[in-house]
């Protein structure tokens, strides 16, 4: 009977490998301690610390034995979730057996997760990067493949599915150059977690070179699939309904001011041109309360929809609101995934995060409903999106959301103008979608799942 001899280097090096999500463990308990007056108190005053404690320690649901593949997506808030909508739907058309998971780690991504994908996928909550919540997840869920949105490459995580043998790749990659100069500072640690991911299919070429710098070995320029989930549509369905429980009026002029940021939201109504009406939806719910302050005679949604609850014969009768001479006719939408049935009654959007020092927000949704799109200087977020259609006269960016308002409201034909050029642009950059599936697809054909 053959006995393999021990090899004194294979063993430190095993030593080793134990030892390092161990030492990272201990640094993230560390850095948690010092700062936890910092995100404890950020946690308690947003209402944050009302979490699944448990999924982020791991306990996620133990998932059955399954004769197809299980791929496992990662996305991390809202905007990651949104966008894997259109990439989910091509994988299972094309292998009906493929089971999804969908992992979202902020409240409102799982909320959102859960309301979208619920009904026919397993939503779980990705857990804390610690070694032990990791083994503890991925020994519930087994995938056979990962796939991160955007960037979202943790340690411990990637390192557990490296020592496991599932491949985990980056889709929609995406590396901004401030998060860039961070991670290039830490390269001699970050480094082996980029080597280890099996592809990155990212938006453009610089954010593949960022990529490539950090580690990272195979690297696809894609495009971005926003481009695919802007729907080129004129209607939304709801989208009158809203405007009846809101109050809206239909006849008047509408502009919806989507993702607002700290501070806009009172920029915005100064700057509201006389007999507009505006519809807020700021970015995090932590920044509603900010909008009564900013305007208390605001139509509230969640108050409105309280109010009917209470008095269900008035359900179906539109909210009557008398407004006064000098009254800013000011809407909030306070709730999560209605921001593209406001969009649809807009007669101009204005895109916040960008005009007070922040990095964006999305302008492909608006756009794709044939609205004229204004954004501010400061959208690096979404420099690519922005530029493309700037050049092509889609957009416009402009430091003086007041001034672009009146602008478009004044001038229709001008309007038209910007939206035509908005919505054709999205239409020669769609197609990412469809190539995301393809290196998906080639990377689970090439994994074995190991034996037991």
């Amino acid at each position: 009977m053959y006995v393999e001899q021990a090899n004194p280097i294979r063993q430190v090096a095993k030593t080793y490998n134990a030892r390092v999500p161990n030492l990272l463990d201990l640094a993230y308990a560390i850095g948690a301690t010092l700062t936890s007056p910092v995100w404890g108190l950020s946690l308690w005053r947003t209402g944050k610390w009302r979490t699944d404690w448990r999924g982020r320690y791991g306990h996620a649901k133990q998932l059955a034995d399954h004769p197809g593949k299980t791929l496992l997506f990662n996305a991390v808030s809202v905007g990651e979730v949104n966008i894997l909508r259109g990439l989910i739907a091509e994988l299972t058309e094309r292998d009906p057996s493929l089971r999804i998971v969908v992992a979202s780690t902020t409240n409102t991504g799982y909320q959102r997760a859960v309301e979208i994908y619920g009904p026919r996928y397993t939503v779980v909550r990705y857990p804390l990067d610690f070694s032990w919540a990791v083994s503890r997840f991925l020994g519930r869920v087994r995938p056979d493949a990962v796939a991160t949105v955007e960037l979202e490459l943790w340690p411990n995580f990637v390192e557990a599915c490296a020592r496991r043998g599932i491949p985990l790749c980056v889709v929609n990659g995406r590396l901004s150059a401030r998060s860039f100069r961070r991670y290039r500072r830490v390269r001699a640690l970050i480094g082996p977690t980029f080597g280890r991911v099996a592809f990155a299919a990212v938006q453009t070429q610089d954010y593949a070179a960022r990529f490539e710098q950090l580690g990272a070995k195979d690297v696809r320029v894609v495009d971005t699939m926003k481009w695919d989930n802007a729907k080129i549509e004129d209607d939304v369905q709801g989208s009158a309904e809203l405007a009846a429980e809101l109050g809206v009026d239909l006849t008047k002029p509408i502009v919806v001011a989507g993702s607002t940021g700290p501070g806009e939201d009172r920029l915005l109504i100064e700057e509201l041109p006389e007999g507009v009406q505006l519809i807020i939806a700021p970015r995090k719910p932590e920044w509603f309360d900010a909008v009564m302050k900013a305007c208390p005679g605001a139509v509230r949604l969640t108050s409105v929809r309280a109010e009917r609850q209470d008095d269900p014969a008035a359900s179906s009768v539109p909210t009557q609101r008398s407004w006064g001479a000098d009254d800013k006719r000011v809407f909030l939408i306070d709730t999560i995934g209605e921001l593209r049935k406001a969009y649809a009654l807009a007669d101009v959007v204005v895109v916040g995060r960008s005009f007070l020092g922040l990095y964006g927000s999305d302008v492909m949704e608006p756009a794709g409903l044939g609205k004229p799109v204004i954004i501010g200087p400061h959208h690096s977020d979404f420099q690519d999106t922005v530029d493309a259609m700037r050049v092509a006269g889609g957009i416009i960016v402009t430091h003086d959301p007041g001034k672009a308002m009146r602008e478009l409201l004044n001038d229709r034909d001008k309007a038209r103008q910007i939206a035509r050029a908005g919505r054709a642009v999205i239409a020669q950059r769609q197609g990412s979608t469809k190539r995301h599936a393809d290196l998906i697809m080639a990377m689970l054909a090439d994994h074995r799942r190991p034996e037991a």
